[in-house]
C-alpha cells in the first residue's frame, strides 16, 4: 500500500462527466482520492451523500474530491445523477482496478478496490492514507481535520 511521503502515481481515467482526468491536472490543490468498491452499494451511497453535503468544506480547504471505483463511467453517470454528485467519479474499469493496484489498494480476489482515502498534497506527495474495512464508512470529519491542519 502507498505510504505518506511517497509520490502519488499519476493516472488517467475517464470520469462520469466524459472528461479524462489526470492526477497531475490537479497540482496546486490538495486531492482527496476516495477509492470505493461499487456504485449503488449501501455504504458507498451513504459516503457519497456525505461528500455531496460536505463538498463546500473540501473546496474551502483548497481540496478536490475524486471518487474512484471499478465501475464503468456509465454506471458512474447514473450514480452521480441519483445522488447529485458534481465532483468527478472516475472509472478504474479497464484494465479493471489498474489505478487502485498502483496505489496498493485493489482486492484481486474480490474484483474491487479497498475502501480507502489517499490525501495527496499540492505537490503530488501522499500526505495521509486511510484504509477502511469494506463495511466501514469513512469519516469526512477526519479527512477535513487533516486538510485544515
Amino acid at each position: 500500500m502507498i505510504q505518506p511521503g511517497q509520490q502519488a502515481p499519476d493516472f488517467e481515467l475517464k470520469g462520469h462527466d466524459d472528461r479524462v482526468h489526470r492526477l497531475s491536472d490537479y497540482r496546486g490543490k490538495k486531492v482527496v482520492l476516495a477509492f470505493y468498491p461499487l456504485d449503488f452499494s449501501p455504504v458507498c451511497s451513504n459516503e457519497h451523500a456525505c461528500f455531496v453535503s460536505d463538498l463546500a468544506r473540501f473546496q474551502a480547504a483548497n481540496a478536490v474530491v475524486l471518487g474512484i471505483s471499478v465501475d464503468s463511467h456509465w454506471a458512474h453517470k447514473a450514480f452521480a445523477q441519483k445522488l447529485g454528485i458534481t465532483y468527478p467519479l472516475l472509472a478504474d474499469f479497464h484494465p479493471k482496478g489498474a489505478v487502485a493496484e498502483k496505489f496498493g489498494l485493489y482486492y484481486p480476489d474480490k474484483g474491487v478496490s479497498h475502501r480507502a482515502t489517499v490525501l495527496v498534497g499540492e505537490d503530488g506527495t501522499v500526505l495521509k492514507v486511510w484504509d477502511h474495512e469494506l463495511s466501514q464508512q469513512r469519516s469526512n470529519e477526519q479527512i477535513l481535520r487533516e486538510l485544515e491542519a
